[in-house]
């Protein structure tokens, strides 16, 4: 079993990650379901923040990469960064918290629908703007439109 540790300091908060992994795997049931599957990956994150409880949450992977804890806490941690960022631009670029859509199927389109064009806003690199700046450029100038939908 190899562990890895990081400790941040910032911000009000002290976190301190750590990592347990094992290419110890014979006794997970139905590993050769998963093509490559070389190891078993914990993360645990101890969070303290002034004035409130310590919180501590821990997630299982498995994982297709060699026993190295520390590259495969980067890669975690590299994970989160990018479903943050992806949740900051659907937020920031088109207001999802604020949808009062509730009916699973239409809430489900309305989210494909921002991920296409998030993704089509994000190629279009002639405009210096952000998402929302470039989503609102597209709303009001239909040849801008037309530059990000590529016709």
């Amino acid at each position: 079993m190899i562990i890895a540790r990081t400790l941040e300091k910032g911000h009000g908060r002290i976190e301190q990650r750590r990592c347990w992994v094992t290419e110890e795997i014979n006794w997970l049931e139905g590993k050769e379901d998963w093509k490559n599957l070389k190891s078993v990956v914990m993360v645990e994150a101890v969070r303290e923040v002034i004035g409130k409880e310590k919180t501590v949450e821990r997630r299982y992977f498995i994982s297709s990469l060699e026993a190295n804890a520390k590259e495969l806490l980067r890669c975690v941690r590299g994970h989160w960064a990018i479903e943050n960022e992806l949740h900051w631009c659907l937020d920031i670029g088109f207001r999802e918290d604020n949808c009062q859509v509730r009916e699973a199927v239409s809430a489900e389109n309305l989210a494909t629908l921002r991920h296409i064009g998030i993704n089509l806003l994000k190629q279009e690199k002639s405009s210096k703007r952000g998402i929302e700046g470039k989503r609102k450029k597209a709303g009001w100038d239909e040849n801008y439109l037309r530059k990000v939908l590529n016709f």
